[in-house]
C-alpha cells in the first residue's frame, strides 16, 4: 500500500493529498455501502465506479436521509451502529431534513454519540442546530457532536472544531442535477476510509505553526 505523502514545512497541499487519495482509491477499489434513495442510486453507483471505488458493503458508509421509506429508516441506524462498532468512517447526508420531521428525527438520532462526518446545507444545519448556519455554528456543532461538520453552499465551511476550512469551488448548477450530493458524499466516505484522521491532524498542526492561512482560519 502506498504511503501518505510527506508534509514538510512548505509541502502541505490539499490538491496533492486529493490526487494521492484518488490514486489509492483506484488501486484498492474501496467499497462503500450507500444507503440512498432510489432516484439517486444509479448516478451514485456510476460516479463512485468511475472514481475507482465499488458500491458494496462496508468499510465505508453513506447514510442519506432523502426520501426515507420504512426500510431505509430502519436500515440507517443499524448501519451507523455497525460502522461505529468497527471504527469505520461514515457520512450522514442530511438531505432536506428541514422539510420533514421524520428526517430531522433520524438525523438527530444518527448524531447521538460519537459521529464521523455531517454534510448539510444552510437550511439543514439550521434545523439541526436550532440557529442560523454560520462558520461559528459549524464549529460549535462539530465540537458538541465530536464530528467533522461540512456546510455546503456557494461558500462552504468544514471543520472538526479547529481549524475551519473555507471552500469556494461549488457551483449553482450543482443543485439542479439530481443525486450530485449523494455521489459526492459517497466519494467522501471512500476517501475518509483511505485517509482516516491523518489529514485532520496535519491541518491542525500546520495552522498551529502559522504555516497555512489562506482558506484555513483558526
Amino acid at each position: 500500500m502506498a504511503s501518505t505523502p510527506a508534509f514538510g514545512s512548505d509541502a502541505f497541499c490539499l490538491r496533492e493529498v486529493a490526487g494521492h487519495l484518488l490514486s489509492r482509491l483506484r488501486g484498492q477499489r474501496t467499497r462503500v455501502h450507500a444507503i440512498t434513495n432510489a432516484a439517486a442510486r444509479t448516478f451514485t453507483f456510476y460516479f463512485l465506479l468511475d472514481a475507482g471505488g465499488i458500491r458494496s458493503l462496508i468499510p465505508a458508509l453513506l447514510a442519506n436521509l432523502g426520501r426515507l421509506d420504512s426500510k431505509r429508516r430502519a436500515a440507517v441506524p443499524k448501519a451507523i451502529a455497525a460502522d461505529r462498532a468497527h471504527a469505520k468512517p461514515w457520512i450522514l447526508n442530511s438531505d432536506f431534513i428541514e422539510a420533514s420531521p421524520p428526517r430531522l428525527e433520524s438525523a438527530h438520532s444518527g448524531l447521538t454519540g460519537r459521529s464521523h462526518v455531517l454534510r448539510s446545507d444552510a437550511g439543514e444545519l439550521s434545523a439541526l442546530a436550532g440557529e442560523d448556519a454560520t462558520p461559528e455554528t459549524v464549529q460549535a456543532f462539530a465540537k458538541a457532536h465530536d464530528t467533522i461538520a461540512a456546510l455546503i453552499g456557494a461558500v462552504g465551511w468544514m471543520t472538526d472544531r479547529v481549524p475551519i476550512i473555507r471552500v469556494e469551488n461549488s457551483h449553482p448548477l450543482m443543485i439542479r442535477v439530481n443525486a450530485t450530493g449523494c455521489a459526492r458524499t459517497t466519494l467522501g466516505a471512500a476517501l475518509g476510509f483511505l485517509h482516516g484522521s491523518h489529514l485532520k491532524r496535519r491541518l491542525r498542526h500546520r495552522a498551529d505553526q502559522g504555516l497555512i492561512s489562506r482558506g484555513v482560519l483558526a
